[in-house]
């Protein structure tokens, strides 16, 4: 076998255990992968039928942040005033005016502890109420959130991870394919 050669297969051996290497720190490091958190309960409740209520309160299995609550009738009309406000794992949203009788629905988006955004919704009814319907207050933004799934994953900073290791390997092979081709050639 020539000197070349020999370079050459020594050169693939120290690429192959690199890669070997960052494959094993990177099963290593890998973070298990976490559940996201769901709504435990709500008031009013999924389906119930209630007097107006003032506000709504939502209840999570863990602590969330960047609380979004959105409390539309039928015609779309929203219900809701001010931010939602998030402590720990309870999300309270306040209602503006009283709601008329009428079929509501509550759309809901937060962030689990975890990073994932989680969201749904969920109706309910309002039976006996002194509130007549009015023209919708003013709302800069008119979004509406219409997923029933209580899981929906729209990726988070563990995709972000994933990504940059990912182009760690490929820099670092990278790498090592320069500096054997970088190598003088003894023949």
């Amino acid at each position: 076998m020539t000197r070349a050669a020999l370079r050459g297969a020594a050169g693939a051996a120290v690429l192959a255990a690199i890669l070997t290497a960052l494959t094993a720190i990177l099963a290593a490091t890998a973070v298990p992968a976490s559940a996201h958190t769901a709504l435990t309960s709500a008031s009013p409740e999924k389906d119930a039928t209630v007097a107006a209520p003032s506000q709504i309160v939502l209840t999570y299995g863990d602590p969330v942040r960047l609380p979004r609550v959105v409390v539309t009738d039928g015609s779309g009309r929203q219900y809701q005033t001010g931010p939602a406000r998030a402590v720990d794992n309870k999300v309270t949203q306040a209602v503006g005016r009283t709601p008329p009788d009428g079929k509501y629905t509550v759309g809901w988006r937060v962030v689990a502890s975890d990073g994932h955004p989680v969201e749904g919704a969920y109706t309910f009814t309002v039976r006996g109420s002194s509130g007549a319907a009015r023209p919708p207050f003013p709302s800069p933004v008119r979004k509406t959130i219409v997923s029933t799934d209580d899981t929906d994953d729209q990726g988070g900073s563990s995709g972000w991870l994933w990504i940059g290791l990912a182009a760690l390997v490929l820099a670092a092979a990278a790498g090592a394919v320069a500096w054997f081709r970088r190598s003088p050639r003894q023949d």
